[in-house]
């Protein structure tokens, strides 16, 4: 395959990072988690902060609801098409297994939870740590923002203070929209939102090393670093 290497998901610059951010953001997910387990009801933050946000009125309730549309099993599959079409247009397959692992992986692992934790809002069927909703739309951005960087050749700060800023800008619109419908407790959108950090940076460098493999370009390195130490060994 004589083309040009499709440039890795997780820029090596923003390995370091980012794992750290994904490191803390899994703590936090445990620590709600472990807090909120069983419960039925708001914490005194969510309690103040549904006080502002829950129950909004027209125009703002109708994009709460088209927010909360794109996180939906219709939306969902529209907006992911859509960056599956955008990924195979710009020739990044690569990105476009990306798309499909981080969105899939962190909806499960957000299913997942929500089973284990077992905190409930409006009754006990409807399980509610952490938001699905919020973390699919965090996920969503965090590659976007991955690709972005990376296409743009920022560097550490840029590209980290770019991932963060995506991820906050659309889980925090998401998460508003999920409170502000009664959905979800804003602990719960937090969770989501974390849930994501932790889950797409590691789903990213998993990618990148089975794409190394499969293509060989982690052999290609080797071997290259072989006969380097080969030619200074003479």
């Amino acid at each position: 395959m004589g083309g040009r290497p499709e440039p890795a998901l997780l820029p090596a610059a923003l390995r370091v990072p980012l794992g750290t951010i994904a490191v803390l953001a899994a703590l936090v997910v445990v620590a709600l988690g472990i807090l909120f387990a069983g419960d039925s009801g708001p914490a005194a933050v969510d309690a103040r902060i549904q006080a502002v946000a829950d129950g909004v009125g027209p125009p703002w309730r109708y994009l709460a609801q088209f927010l909360d549309f794109l996180g939906e099993p219709v939306g969902s599959v529209l907006v992911v098409l859509s960056a599956l079409i955008g990924c195979l247009l710009l020739r990044r397959p690569r990105a476009a297994v990306f798309v499909l692992a981080g969105v899939g992986v962190t909806v499960l692992t957000t299913t997942l939870l929500k089973f284990l934790v077992g905190r409930t809002i409006h009754g006990p069927d409807n399980l509610s740590y952490p938001s699905g909703h919020t973390a699919f739309a965090t996920a969503l951005a965090v590659i976007a923002a991955l690709l972005a960087a990376d296409r743009s050749g920022l560097g550490r700060a840029a590209g980290t203070s770019l991932v963060l800023a995506a991820a906050s800008a659309a889980g925090g619109a998401m998460g508003w929209a999920e409170v502000a419908l009664g959905a979800h407790y804003p602990t719960d959108a937090l969770g989501g939102w974390c849930t994501a950090l932790a889950v797409t940076p590691a789903l990213a460098r998993l990618v990148d090393r089975t794409a190394d493999r499969m293509t060989g370009r982690g052999a290609g390195r080797t071997d290259e670093r072989m006969a380097d130490a080969g030619r200074r060994g003479r």
